[in-house]
C-alpha cells in the first residue's frame, strides 16, 4: 500500500512539474530535411535500401558499432543514456568498450544529473568525442512523446516508458524527418548487437504501443528489418521510390476518408 501511494505521489508530482515548466523537446539548430535512419542495438539490423549521403543517422548507446560497419564515421546524432558514462553493469561496460575512440556530431546525454564537468570528464575517460554536447532531462524527453505521439507518460518504471530507440524515432519526427527508417529496434527481441550476454530488453510493451500509435497517426515510419515488418505491421523500407508510392497512397486514402488524418507528404530526394 505504501509503495502504491509513493508511486501515485511521484506521478502527480511529475505531471504537475511538467505542466508548470512546459518543457520543449530537444531541437536541432538545423532540422532534418530528408530521411533519417534510427539504429538500435538489437542483434539483427540491416542497412536500408538506397542508403547514401542524403540519409541522416541517429544511433542509440552502443549501436554506433553497426553504422561504423556501414562506413559512417560519426552519426549525425547519438543518444546515450546517463548510466553508460560511469555505470558498472555489463551493458554500460560494453557500451563504453564499443564507443571508445569514436565520435558523434551531436551528442545527447539523457537524464544526466551530475554536472557538465563530470560528464565531460567521463566521456574523456573512454575517449568519446563530439562536435556538440547537450544534456536532456526527463521532462524534455517526456515532451517528445507528448508533442509527437499525443501521449503523456510520467515514466514511473520500465513498463511505463519507451526505450531510447523509440525516443530517437520521436526526436527524428519532431526535427523534420521526411521518413524514419528503423533498424535494430525490435520489441520482440532480446540481447544487444555489441555483446553476447543476451540481456533482457526492457520497455517491450510500450515500444510496440507507441510505434503502432505513430503509424495510426500517419507518420512516415518504416523498418529495414523484415521480421519487424511482419511482427508489427510496419511498412518495409524498400527504397525511396517505393516509399514515395506508399506515401502517395496514404495521402490518397486520407483524402477520401471522412476522419481527419495526420498524413505526411515527404520528399525522399
Amino acid at each position: 500500500m505504501a509503495a502504491k501511494f509513493a508511486e501515485l505521489k511521484k506521478h502527480f508530482y511529475r505531471r504537475l512539474k511538467y505542466r508548470l515548466i512546459r518543457p520543449k523537446p530537444p531541437a536541432l539548430s538545423e532540422p532534418f530535411s530528408g530521411p533519417v535512419v534510427v539504429v538500435g542495438s538489437a542483434p539483427v539490423s540491416h542497412k536500408p535500401a538506397d542508403f547514401d549521403e542524403t540519409f541522416r543517422v541517429i544511433t542509440i548507446n552502443g549501436s554506433q558499432v553497426v553504422t561504423k560497419a556501414w562506413g559512417v564515421e560519426a552519426p549525425d546524432v547519438a543518444l546515450v543514456q546517463f548510466n553508460q558514462i560511469e555505470g558498472t553493469n555489463t551493458n554500460a561496460i560494453e557500451v563504453r568498450r564499443v564507443l571508445n575512440g569514436e565520435r558523434a556530431k551531436m551528442l545527447y546525454i539523457l537524464l544526466w544529473r551530475d554536472g557538465r564537468k563530470r560528464l565531460e570528464d567521463g566521456l574523456k575517460a573512454f575517449n568519446y568525442r563530439y562536435d556538440n554536447l547537450e544534456i536532456v532531462d526527463r521532462y524534455r524527453r517526456m515532451a517528445l512523446l507528448d508533442r509527437v505521439g499525443g501521449m503523456q507518460c510520467s515514466e514511473l518504471g520500465a513498463d511505463d516508458k519507451c526505450s531510447n530507440g523509440i525516443n530517437a524515432v520521436l526526436f527524428a519526427l519532431y526535427n523534420g524527418a521526411t521518413a524514419v527508417i528503423i533498424t535494430g529496434i525490435n520489441p520482440d527481441s532480446g540481447g544487444h548487437v555489441y555483446n553476447q550476454e543476451n540481456l533482457t530488453r526492457l520497455h517491450i510493451g510500450k515500444d510496440r504501443e507507441i510505434l503502432l500509435r505513430l503509424i495510426e497517426r500517419g507518420y512516415p515510419i518504416f523498418t529495414a528489418d523484415p521480421a519487424v515488418s511482419q511482427s508489427l505491421g510496419l511498412p518495409l523500407w524498400e527504397g525511396k521510390a517505393r516509399a514515395r508510392q506508399i506515401s502517395e497512397g496514404s495521402a490518397k486514402t486520407a483524402r477520401t476518408d471522412s476522419k481527419p488524418a495526420n498524413v505526411f507528404n515527404p520528399s525522399f530526394g
